[in-house]
């Protein structure tokens, strides 16, 4: 792995805006950057630190300045405590990053309430007086906050990262007429019409000219009228849905099936876990929005076979994660075998160097001028906004072509 990049450094530095920024992988990425940037932290799990990205332009970790929304009032600390109790962040970490910390925390904006939320926190009383307000009226407040964080920190960009917990599902919304178009959805919007906070904060981030990362199976701007808004400014954007666990085995162990002939019959899984996430998937509404992108990818690569993912909240394993899947295949005369799968990882760990890696890709496209979706980056979503195949090395493969072209064409 190299450690040979240079990168834009502090002059002019890079923000990242995140949204869910109290929560466990906001603090995995804040203790990670601050780590990085001294030298305390190794570079494993970051994608961008691979040899075929030497050379390009991405912005340097110490150049990074981290600011965010969040719903409760809860101090980073509380997070960060029982990261510290479950062996994920190093209490030498957290001591030596206490300063750089305390400031991310001081820059953490109100988001915006727009329904019940499931989860043993307190509520932000601004967020939820934020969410009251008429939709145009929360996107002004959502861009002032990110312009107000640019210009007080000199920064030359901020990308923002949706980083929340999964919104409920709402049937219907991918069909939507007033998302369908930009020209709708500003009439919509016009009109008062209430809709999911994701969506709000990707349209204040592109209205802004940030970059937008759809990190959960949240809408965010994976509509047309989002798509459409992303292309009118200029802006990259990339989602949804971050696969750094049992969907990523999946997506790299499938097209084996496929290439040697061998008939997929059922793939089962199972998930169990246990931190703020785990809670709000306990919630039907908002467990449906995330299993219909764990159960997609398959298909989208073995075709039809029965697939059936499952999830459960046991609050004893904190931000720790086991999944378990059971493959059931067809061979040569008829033979029947299976497979048997355990993954056990840390899910803030596994997300926050690709968090990092997006908001430095997102923040290279800018740099080259490029708008609209980021097919290049599929290999790190479930459902990725563009980009084609579920296949893991295929989308590998588009990223490193990606990163080859960028190398001996530095600008579009």
């Amino acid at each position: 792995m190299s450690t040979s990049h240079e990168g834009r450094g502090p002059s002019g530095g890079l923000g990242l805006w995140l949204i869910g920024a109290k929560g466990a992988i906001a603090s995995c990425v804040a203790y990670g950057l601050a780590g990085l940037g001294a030298g305390w932290v190794r570079r494993a799990g970051l994608v961008t630190e691979l040899e075929v990205f030497d050379g390009l332009d991405l912005a340097s970790f110490e150049s990074i300045v981290l600011g965010g929304w969040d719903v409760c009032s809860r101090p980073l600390s509380d997070t960060v405590s029982g990261l510290v109790r479950e062996g994920i962040l190093s209490p030498d970490l957290v001591a030596s990053a206490s300063v750089h910390a305390a400031s991310f925390e001081a820059r953490v904006q109100s988001g915006v309430l727009d329904g019940p939320e499931v989860g043993a926190f307190d509520l932000d009383p601004e967020a939820a007086r934020r969410g009251s307000l008429p939709p145009r009226e929360q996107i002004a407040a959502l861009r002032a906050d990110l312009e107000e964080f640019r210009a007080e920190h000199d920064l030359r960009r901020v990308v923002v990262v949706d980083v929340s917990s999964v919104e409920a599902y709402r049937a219907g919304l991918a069909s939507d007429d007033d998302l369908s178009s930009l020209a709708k959805l500003e009439a919509a919007l016009d009109a008062g019409r209430a809709l999911p906070a994701s969506i709000l904060y990707a349209y204040a981030a592109l209205g802004a000219g940030c970059p937008f990362v759809e990190f959960t199976p949240n809408s965010g701007s994976t509509t047309p009228a989002l798509r459409e808004l992303a292309k009118a400014s200029g802006v990259p954007h990339c989602g949804n849905d971050a696969k750094t666990g049992e969907t990523l085995f999946k997506t790299a162990l499938a097209p084996m099936f496929a290439a040697r002939n061998l008939k997929v019959l059922s793939w089962q899984g199972y998930n169990m876990l246990g931190n703020g996430d785990g809670e709000v998937l306990s919630n039907p509404a908002n467990r449906e929005g995330k299993l219909r992108n764990k159960d997609e990818v398959l298909e989208g690569i073995l075709g039809a076979h029965h697939s059936h993912v499952a999830i459960d909240y046991v609050p004893s394993l904190g931000d720790w994660k086991t999944a378990w899947d059971f493959v059931h295949f067809e061979g040569f005369l008829g033979a029947r075998m299976s497979m048997q799968i355990t993954w056990a990882g840390c899910d803030s760990a596994l997300a926050a160097p690709l968090v990092i890696d997006l908001a430095r890709l997102a923040d290279l496209a800018a740099e080259r001028g490029e708008a609209g979706e980021m097919a290049h980056t599929a290999c790190f979503f479930k459902s990725p906004i563009s980009g084609g195949t579920h296949d893991f090395n295929a989308q590998h493969g588009a990223l490193v072509e990606y990163a080859l072209a960028a190398r001996s064409n530095p600008t579009r």
